[in-house]
């Protein structure tokens, strides 16, 4: 794949995730190959701890941390051999970045789990956000934010084979239990989940298999996965986090939510992107329509996880699991 393709088709993806969109393109119009994507991320984001030593106030510094964890985490989307040590700065980065910003926000791990709890100690909900493939808890900061905003307490986490955990863990089909630990150690009651990507996958099995799940929606999920049809890339790389070919074909054959959609009783809402067509992916309306309180939202013009088209999908997603947690929208 040419370096201009690449680039043109993490675009999107690059700029939902929050970082400048005149600055992505200063950073990838020099690259004349696809390797020399992470190398290239990684000094971008190192460019933003340096300002953020140098700031002259800790909310500066705090901001460019978190804008430090989203350049080091995007290094890992291309191959790249130092991929384990760049997720290990995204997480670093957004430790130093949520200490200096939000004193209240505490670190949480557990087996097979980490992430961080950001958002009031008395929220009336709390929701788990479940990153995919190769997104990762740094990713999705926007999102969190617009949860936060509603008054919800958010847990962003890696699960096994995902972001700082990539390196050491491999992914496991049965994420049911990875959520249930993650609620143990939160101390709640009951939870709110959004899925994205493969982490829609995560989210469905979950809802469907863990009873203290009171709302959940998917991005971009996957309803059904074909490993022979998926694209060779796609295949390498989940053969990366599942730990050898074998074990992500064998992965990929548990990505059937077919049995389990019906089992889901918690409000569903269902966000597919009309642009996002992988081979080999089946999307998620079939979820939304074998749930019980399933509820489908296609964006005509979404690409995959929806980062060109969030105005038409991120507030009805807030909306669905504020009014499911607390009863009344924010």
């Amino acid at each position: 794949m040419s370096v201009t393709h690449f680039t043109a088709g993490q675009w999107t993806r690059a700029i939902g995730t929050g970082v400048d969109p005149n600055e992505y393109r200063c950073v990838t119009e020099g690259l004349t190959s696809v390797a020399d994507w992470g190398p290239s991320f990684v000094r971008t984001g190192h460019g933003y701890l340096q300002r953020a030593k140098d700031a002259g106030s800790p909310r500066s510094a705090g901001e460019y941390l978190l804008t430090a964890a989203r350049w080091f985490h995007l290094a890992t989307l291309a191959p790249y051999a130092e991929a384990p040590r760049a997720a290990f700065a995204a997480d670093h980065a957004l430790g130093r970045g949520l200490t200096l910003l939000e004193p209240g926000a505490r670190r949480v791990s557990g087996e097979g789990f980490t992430g961080w709890l950001r958002g009031p100690s008395d929220a009336p909900g709390t929701v788990i956000v479940v990153p995919g493939l190769n997104s990762a808890k740094e990713e999705f900061l926007d999102l969190a934010s617009a949860l936060l905003a509603r008054g919800l307490a958010v847990f962003a986490m890696d699960g096994p084979g995902q972001g700082v955990l990539a390196a050491t863990t491999a992914f496991v089909p049965d994420y049911e239990r990875v959520v249930g630990r993650v609620i143990d150690a939160l101390g709640v009651a009951r939870v709110g989940l959004v899925g994205l990507s493969l982490g829609g996958y995560f989210a469905g099995r979950a809802a469907a298999l863990e009873p203290r799940v009171a709302g959940v929606a998917t991005v971009s999920g996957p309803f059904r996965l074909d490993w022979e049809e998926l694209p060779p890339p796609v295949q390498e790389l989940m053969a990366q986090r599942a730990g050898g070919a074998d074990a992500a074909h064998a992965f990929a054959r548990h990505v059937d939510l077919a049995a389990l959609a019906s089992r889901i009783a918690a409000p569903l809402l269902v966000v597919d992107g009309g642009r996002d067509i992988i081979p080999g992916v089946t999307n998620g309306e079939p979820l939304a329509r074998l749930a019980p309180r399933g509820r489908y939202l296609s964006v005509p013009h979404g690409d995959h996880l929806l980062g060109n088209a969030r105005p038409d999908w991120l507030p009805h997603l807030g909306d669905h699991l504020t009014r499911t947690l607390t009863g009344t929208p924010a």
